[in-house]
Order: structure tokens, then C-alpha cells, then sequence
């Protein structure tokens, strides 16, 4: 009796906080690559056609693949999203609705952990995918858009759509964070995403043709992971390829190509 009367007002919270979580992450899917792809890849694909990195352009059926995986990713994420919900509610996760209640340094500085962590966890998990006894339960469906748009950034096989979105749950454990703390996150998350995967190199250059910023990964970065499976597997910044020799040795030459009216050229991975 007593299981119930405690049970009962849980599975209520849950049942009323369950619809605004799918709500939002599906919004933040269809934002966030529709978004990037209705601007970059259409509205301004005539003004960044000397970006473009790649000659091909992905199909519809390429894309249509991706839309489907990326909407039972959302589904995954809003799963984890309820049980962060559940588990502050009961107060077992230190999540907080005022994000000045440690001051605002703390909220920056929760912020910028946030995605300096997630890149960390990304480029890990990311290399451990690659391993051949785990790629094809994890990561293949991934790479079989060997040319990617905006709308391959939620395109996960089910392990790997959990894998990234247990990251979140994770940190909380570690860091109280607000939940605008949190939503800056998976915005920031879900943009770059859909960049990193737009097949245009919308970054600055400089004048020698090298990235201006390049502890930032360029979109090119991102897009030889997809030619060559084997390097780069960072996600916003360069840091741990290069920390751990695993950035491709002609990003520099192809950044630069793709800058300068080149389209980039690779042999592509059956991988």
C-alpha cells in the first residue's frame, strides 16, 4: 500500500513531464538539422558553392534514412531525459531551476564544462566504436552516409544513440547544473552537430589558408572522418586528435581545397 501511494505520484510526474521532453527533443532534432540544412544546404548553397566541399550531393533516399534513424535517436534521448527528470524530482540528481543559485561564474564555468566534457566523452567513445568488434553494432548505420548532411547528426545506430545521451545524466551526477545550463548545452550540441555534418566549410580561413581557429573542428574535419573513417573522430574541438595522433595528416591540405574552390577528393572507405 505504501509502494503504491509513493508510486502513484511519480508515475503522474512522469506521465505529465514525459510529452515536454519528446516535444523538445524532437524540436532540437528538426531546428537544429532542418535549420542548418534549410540555410546552408539551400537558402545559401548558390553563395557557398566555392565551400563546398565534396563534387557529389547526398539523395533523398540518403536523406530520408537519416531522417527516420534520427527519430528513434530522439526517442532514446528523451527516454535518458526523462529518467534525469525523474531522478531530480526524487532528489537524487543535483539539477536546479535558478541557474544564478551558485552565481553566475558557476554557471559559466558549468557551461563550458559541459562541452569541454562531452567532447571528451564524444572523441572516446567515438574511437572505441571504431574498433572492429564493436563498429558494426555501434556505429555502422552512421557511416553509411559516407557523404553527410545536417540530418546525419542524430543518424545512430540504438547503442550509440544511448551512448551519447547517457553523457548528460553522467555529468549531472558529477556537477549540479541548471536546466538552462543544460539547454544551452544540447542547443550548442545539436547546432554543431548539424554543422560538423553540413558538407560546407562555412569557418574562417587565413590567409595562408589554414583554419583561424583551428583548435576548432572545421567542418572539413568532420567530413574526412566520413571519407576516412580512421582519423579525426573529435567533435568540436581538435584537441584529442592531435594529442593523440589521430587527426588526419591532409586536413590542412583539404581545409584549404575546400576554402579555395577545390572540392575535396578522398578515396572512400567501404568502412
Amino acid at each position: 500500500m505504501l509502494d503504491t501511494l509513493v508510486a502513484a505520484p511519480l508515475v503522474r510526474f512522469a506521465a505529465d513531464i514525459y510529452p515536454l521532453i519528446l516535444q523538445n527533443d524532437l524540436y532540437r532534432y528538426l531546428l537544429g538539422a532542418g535549420g542548418t540544412f534549410l540555410v546552408i544546404n539551400v537558402l545559401l548553397s548558390a553563395r557557398l558553392a566555392s565551400r563546398k566541399i565534396r563534387d557529389e550531393t547526398p539523395d533523398a533516399g540518403q536523406i530520408a534514412r537519416e531522417i527516420l534513424a534520427s527519430l528513434r535517436t530522439v526517442f532514446i534521448f528523451s527516454l535518458v531525459g526523462l529518467t534525469i527528470a525523474i531522478l531530480a524530482n526524487l532528489g537524487m540528481l543535483p539539477v536546479h531551476e535558478d541557474p544564478a543559485q551558485y552565481g553566475w561564474t558557476y554557471f559559466a564555468i558549468n557551461v563550458v564544462a559541459l562541452i569541454v566534457a562531452h567532447d571528451a566523452w564524444f572523441y572516446w567513445t567515438h574511437w572505441i566504436m571504431h574498433r572492429p568488434k564493436l563498429f558494426r553494432r555501434f556505429h555502422l548505420l552512421h557511416h553509411r552516409s559516407h557523404n553527410p548532411t545536417p540530418w546525419t547528426a542524430y543518424a545512430f545506430n540504438v547503442s550509440e544513440a544511448f551512448v551519447n545521451a547517457v553523457f548528460l545524466l553522467l555529468f549531472m551526477v558529477v556537477m549540479p547544473t541548471s536546466v538552462l545550463a543544460a539547454f544551452i548545452f544540447t542547443a550548442h550540441m545539436m547546432a554543431r552537430n548539424a554543422i560538423g555534418h553540413c558538407g560546407y566549410e562555412v569557418f574562417p580561413a587565413n590567409r595562408d589558408g589554414r583554419p583561424l581557429f583551428d583548435w576548432i573542428a572545421a567542418v572539413t574535419h568532420h567530413d574526412l572522418h566520413h571519407a576516412r573513417p580512421r582519423t579525426n573522430f573529435g567533435l568540436y574541438f581538435t584537441w584529442w586528435d592531435k594529442i593523440m595522433g589521430t587527426e588526419d595528416p591532409t586536413y590542412y591540405d583539404e581545409f584549404r581545397r575546400a576554402v579555395t574552390r577545390c572540392a575535396l577528393r578522398t578515396s572512400r572507405s567501404a568502412h
